[in-house]
Parts: structure tokens; C-alpha cells; sequence
């Protein structure tokens, strides 16, 4: 367990830029083949525009990743957070450590994303788009990405984690991201049984209809626990969904220069 955990640790930079382009690779093959929606779209200006967001959270994250190291560091050296607490298997400790990374790095700061107005302009943008497809879940404005970023700082410290862990969990994120956003179908017999512990691909699309409830729901990025225990879960037909934010013009989704401009423009109403 822990030569297949130091692994993960030790990814050079190059094997992590190719796990993500086999991700994406593998879920616009499943997106051609099995597509939930069949979109009239250019497939590779809408990933170009997502792109230009990736861009934005890749410069973000090298700042991040310094102090993640950081953190690291200062948590080892004066033995903080829960791991320093407990003496279970690694594998025990790892779900341990998975479940709180996705309650506080992903559920809560989702949830707040969707309660505080500030916080939820900078979030808008990630739900404009109207096709969304597997490069729609690198879509995020840099305040968006640096607020995600700080409370997986805060997931490090409360779980005290061997940073180990924590780039396994990330890695795991990257595979989630790209597969829940992607325009693939999976027939209810197989998405049903597996949303009773993952999010699926068919149960994030409700977290992108256009207007509330349903856009208030399924905050979780890999695990449906949490929405289910806070009561935000939601399961339905998802070709009853429709893309988009009912506040923002469709035909402006890949308006780049629009969407930066989104959280600071005071004529976009919201209801939070």
C-alpha cells in the first residue's frame, strides 16, 4: 500500500499532464459514442474557450502547489490534524482521509459557492455553459479555482494527511471532473446503483440545469454521501435538463472577455 501510494507522490509533472490528457482522450471518445445530448456546436472552439480557463488554473496552481508544500510542513512539524491522532490500517486511514477531503475541499466550499453572492458570481461562470461536454469541468474563473484551492488547504490541515493522500485524492479528481461533466449516457441500470456511492455522470448534469432547485444540488465531486446525509441529492430523467444559467445569455457562453467580467458586473441579477 505504501509503495502504491508514494507512487502518487512521487508523479513527475509530465505523468500528471498525461493522466489528464488520458482522461479527456477517453471521455470525448465516450462522448462521440454514447452521448447524453447530441449538441450543434463546434466541439473545438467550446473546448478552446474552456481552455483559456484551464490556462488560468494552471498559473494559479503553481502558486498553490508552493504552498501546499508549505503546509505540508508546517502540519508534520508541529504534528497537527487527525492523522497525528489515530493508528489505523493505511487503507482505513486513506478512505478516512478521501471522505473529509471531499466534505470540506468539495461539498462545502461548492455549497457556499452556491450561497454567497460574491462567491457565487465568481461560480457562474462554470455554469454558462450551455454545451456542457468533458472540457466543461476546467472551466472556472480564477476566483473560483483560488477559493476551491484554499479549502483544500484547509481539508490538508484538518486531516493532518501524508501528502501521499492527498495527490492520490487529487489525482482521483481529475479523472472525476473530466467523466461527470462529459456528454456521455450511461443507461439506468448501471448510473443508478453506482450514484448510491459516486456521483455519476448522469447525476452531476442536475447541478447544471438552468434554474434552481435543481442547480442547487449534487455539490459532491466523487462521492454522493454527503449530498445524500445534507439532503441535496437529487436523481431524475436527465434529458429533462437543460444547460445554461436562467440570469446569463445563452450566446454569450463563449464570450471570453464576457465571462471574466461576470463576477464584477453589477447588472447580473442572482436571487442569493
Amino acid at each position: 500500500m505504501e509503495n502504491f501510494l508514494s507512487f502518487f507522490e512521487n508523479m513527475p509533472t509530465w505523468q500528471r499532464a498525461a493522466w489528464i490528457v488520458i482522461c479527456l482522450s477517453v471521455c470525448w471518445v465516450l462522448e462521440g459514442n454514447m452521448p447524453l445530448f447530441r449538441f450543434n456546436y463546434k466541439k473545438w472552439k467550446h473546448a478552446g474557450v474552456n481552455f483559456v480557463f484551464l490556462g488560468t488554473t494552471m498559473i494559479i496552481n503553481i502558486f498553490f502547489g508552493i504552498a501546499t508544500v508549505g503546509v505540508f510542513e508546517w502540519i508534520s512539524r508541529e504534528k497537527l490534524g487527525l492523522m497525528h491522532y489515530v493508528s489505523l490500517p493505511t487503507w482505513a486511514e486513506l478512505i478516512i482521509c478521501l471522505f473529509i477531503f471531499e466534505l470540506v475541499a468539495q461539498y462545502t466550499v461548492h455549497f457556499m459557492l452556491h450561497r454567497f453572492k460574491w462567491m457565487w458570481k465568481f461560480h457562474m461562470i462554470h455554469h454558462s455553459d450551455t454545451h456542457l461536454d468533458a472540457t466543461s469541468g476546467t472551466r472556472h474563473h480564477p476566483g473560483d479555482f483560488a477559493l476551491r484551492e484554499i479549502f483544500a488547504l484547509g481539508a490538508v490541515i484538518i486531516t493532518g494527511a501524508p501528502a501521499a493522500f492527498y495527490f492520490f485524492y487529487r489525482i482521483l479528481t481529475v479523472f472525476f471532473t473530466y467523466f461527470t461533466h462529459a456528454n456521455i449516457y450511461l443507461p439506468p441500470w448501471l448510473d443508478k446503483p453506482l450514484s448510491y456511492i459516486f456521483i455519476t455522470p448522469n447525476v452531476h448534469k442536475f447541478h447544471h440545469h438552468y434554474e434552481r432547485p435543481w442547480t442547487d444540488s449534487n455539490f459532491g465531486n466523487m462521492f454522493s454521501i454527503w449530498d445524500r446525509l445534507f439532503g441535496t441529492f437529487v436523481y431524475d430523467d436527465p434529458h429533462k435538463i437543460r444547460y445554461g444559467l436562467d440570469v446569463l445569455p445563452d450566446e454569450k457562453d463563449e464570450d471570453i472577455a464576457y465571462q471574466f467580467k461576470i463576477p464584477f458586473n453589477k447588472s447580473i441579477k442572482t436571487d442569493y
